[in-house]
């Protein structure tokens, strides 16, 4: 079956001189990651879903030469054996955005070695969902070159009631709310759990990812992310990422909450310095400092965009 594939390579540039950079205590910044991180959406083009019209749109403009523009800002795990992550994000409406280009924000889950890679966040894609709407989407992939989205094929497996499913829409109350997500392996069936909710007190069960789905992370996973990225096409105007605020103020988009999952299922802070942070287009997009705070480690980015490559 033929797919449309978007590959998100998060090549990374050295930013250590930077002034923002250099109040970090809990972070540092590096040329090159050891790891690749990527979010590859596989829309169906033998569908007749709306995700198959706006993915052969895609496709036209791959097959004409043009190239699809990722941008990102991130902090990055250390690697070692992790049983997931949890974060609560940021959610904002942007009606107006055109076709060829997208907003996300998202954790990742994955391991190294065998480029599992399991996702889940937020995003706006008038070309995936054929309107410019804020959707709660997962994804995920085995080899980085096979992968995909929502409900799109077998994968993911919705649980019966859960409050929401891949690909419905979020409808931000004046243009903002809160989500949170954990993604981590159960205990009980060793299956890769995902819990959604508004706060981080009151999460339930949307799905899992069976283990079988999953050869490298059979025990575990060796790479946490919390990304926050945009894409457009080639020449055009990159839009904004989060709310389009810098940074630099508690008025931009954020990641709070941040925590590993342990063995049990129980959330505990990232030890100090062991994160890596990333971002690919500094003159548009930055990554703020990351804070561990009692009342929830956090982490603002963002920015207003105007990239054209």
């Amino acid at each position: 079956m033929p797919h449309v594939a978007r590959l998100l390579v998060l090549v990374l540039f050295v930013v250590s001189l930077d002034p923002w950079a250099s109040k970090s205590t809990a972070s540092s910044y590096h040329e090159y990651p050891r790891r690749l991180a990527h979010h590859i959406r596989m829309p169906s083009l033998n569908s007749s879903s709306k995700v198959t019209r706006t993915g052969s749109d895609r496709a036209e403009a791959s097959i004409k030469g043009v190239e699809e523009i990722p941008h990102y800002c991130a902090y990055q795990s250390g690697e070692a054996a992790y049983a997931g992550t949890i974060a609560t994000m940021d959610v904002y409406a942007f009606p107006n955005l055109k076709k060829g280009q997208s907003i996300s924000a998202h954790i990742s889950v994955a391991d190294s070695q065998t480029s599992n890679q399991l996702v889940s966040g937020w995003e706006i894609d008038p070309d995936l969902y054929g309107d410019s709407k804020t959707h709660f989407f997962v994804y995920w992939t085995t080899d980085r070159k096979n992968g995909c989205s929502n409900l799109d094929c077998d994968g993911f497996v919705p649980v019966n009631l859960a409050t929401i499913t891949p690909g419905d829409t979020l409808e931000p109350s004046r243009g903002h709310m809160n989500i949170t997500l954990k993604i981590f392996k159960s205990k009980e069936d060793g299956d890769w759990w995902l819990h959604f909710g508004h706060d981080i007190n009151n999460l339930s069960p949307v799905g899992y990812w069976p283990k079988s789905l999953l050869n490298g992370m059979q025990d575990h996973a060796d790479d946490i992310e919390w990304v926050g990225s945009t894409f457009s096409f080639s020449g055009e105007i990159s839009p904004l990422m989060g709310n389009g605020h810098w940074p630099r103020s508690n008025s931009a988009a954020s990641f709070r909450n941040v925590q590993y999952i342990d063995r049990n299922g129980k959330g505990y802070d990232p030890p100090m310095g062991s994160l890596h942070a990333f971002e690919s287009h500094k003159q548009c997009y930055r990554t703020g400092v990351f804070q561990l705070q009692v009342q929830g480690n956090m982490f603002y980015y963002g920015g207003p965009g105007g990239c054209t490559g």
